[in-house]
Formats: C-alpha cells, structure tokens, sequence
C-alpha cells in the first residue's frame, strides 16, 4: 500500500476550529470543563488532546477558565446573601465554594509542624501492639487446648 492508500488509524477528529469561540462563551456562562465537554458533545479527554494538538485550543480552555471564575465571582456577590432581601454577602459560603472550584487561586493552605521537647524531633518511647499479643495469646491457649485433648 501507498501512502496515499493507507487506511487511517482511530477515528477522525471532530475538532472544528469554531470550538474555541464556543468554549470561551461556555465559559463566560460559568461552565466548568466537564459541562463545556458535555456541551461539544465529546469527553474531556478529548478536549485535553485537542488542547495538546491546538494551541488555539488550549488558550481558549484557559481564557474559558477565567471567564468561569469572573462569573462564579459576580454571581457569587450578587446571590450569596445572608438573608433574603439583605445585602450582606455570606462570606463563609462564598468562600467555601469559590475554594472548592478555584482550589489554586482560593484555597486556604494551613501547614502544621508537630515538634518534640526543645524544638527536637519527637521521641516514641514504646510502641505496644496489643492485636499481635491477644493474637499470639489465643492462639497459645490453642495449643495448650490441643496439646491436653480438650479441642473445642
């Protein structure tokens, strides 16, 4: 077989390049990757190989992301009220959703360090594992029990 008569391989692309308007208005909406995907009509996979294979695609999933955070945001200010009527943001809902949609730019990072005496490492005197020893217990009184006749 020539070139020109090799069958393809896999099935073609349904990549059209208007997909990229699309998907920043998507966005633009409040859209998340998954509901932009269900909106081409393809999976997310497949919008992240178009991405590797399209640099215009790729920019616009990022332009569409940033669209999604603005509306989540105004949105957020507009609805996400203490009371009906009122005009007070609930800051603590607002700030837990836009953390769990926007985890890098939101999300509240809290590092512990757990130390010993003196800023030292921590000692561990004595570690008891009390399931090994009622393990090996029982299975001694197994064997006694064996042993004398007396199974159970």
């Amino acid at each position: 077989m020539t070139e020109e008569t090799k069958n393809p391989v896999g099935r073609p692309s349904k990549y059209d390049p208007s997909y990229c308007e699309r998907v920043i208005q998507l966005g633009a909406e409040g859209n998340s990757k998954e509901a932009i995907a269900v909106e081409l009509g393809v999976t997310w996979r497949t919008l992240l190989n178009w991405a590797d294979e399209f640099p215009e695609f790729l920019q616009a999933l990022e332009e569409a992301k940033n669209r999604e955070m603005v509306w989540f945001e105004k949105i957020a200010k507009s609805h996400m009220i203490e009371s009906p009527g009122g005009n007070r943001l609930n800051t603590a809902l607002w700030g837990r959703s836009v953390a769990a949609r926007f985890p890098a730019k939101y999300r509240e990072n809290n590092k512990v360090e757990v130390t010993g005496r003196n800023d030292g490492p921590i000692q561990v005197d004595h570690v008891h594992d009390f399931a090994t020893q009622l393990m090996e217990e029982l299975l001694g009184m197994r064997q006694d029990d064996a042993e004398s006749g007396n199974r159970k």
